[in-house]
């Protein structure tokens, strides 16, 4: 099988995996990262969402060969190490997570998350603050329906982000 090389929640790793194998089995069977969640394998539950060079992706649609040994793949292990996240032990979005008990499965949780960090910071590069069309945007799908306590949330660590 042919090696690959990326940079993995800050380290650089190599695998041996065929290159039509998807990122998130690389990431979850040979890495043992299990944050991204497998949901649909099509990115339309977006489960999986991890962040490739600081904007968001669905590693169950990208074959692991498109990924470069210079590309930066973050998942929801590696987010508390981000630029934006300060000194704390988990990041502001996962602070505010746990304060506003988004969680009821917890399974898309990660996925949430990382599209939430992602839509903060697409709003910041843009010169604004994350709002409702920002929010309207995100497709995540939550089978337990806590959609008012994750915009919440997302709107909490928004503004506890650095």
């Amino acid at each position: 099988m042919p090696e690959h090389s990326f940079i993995l929640n800050g380290e650089r790793v190599t695998v041996d995996a065929g290159d039509d194998e998807r990122l998130l089995w690389v990431l979850r069977d040979r890495l043992g990262v299990t944050g991204p969640k497998y949901g649909c394998g099509i990115r339309v539950c977006r489960a999986c969402t991890s962040h490739l060079n600081g904007r968001e992706f669905n590693p169950c649609s990208v074959p692991v060969s498109k990924v470069s040994a210079e590309d930066r793949v973050t998942t929801i292990e590696g987010l508390p190490d981000a630029e934006d996240a300060g000194d704390g032990e988990l990041h502001p979005m996962q602070e505010a997570w746990l304060e506003r008990d988004v969680v009821q499965c917890g399974y898309c949780q990660p996925g949430q998350i990382m599209t939430a960090v992602s839509k903060v910071r697409e709003a910041r590069a843009a010169g604004r603050e994350i709002g409702e069309e920002d929010l309207a945007e995100i497709r995540n799908i939550c089978r337990c329906g806590t959609y008012h306590r994750i915009r919440e949330a997302i709107l909490d660590g928004a503004r506890r982000m650095g």
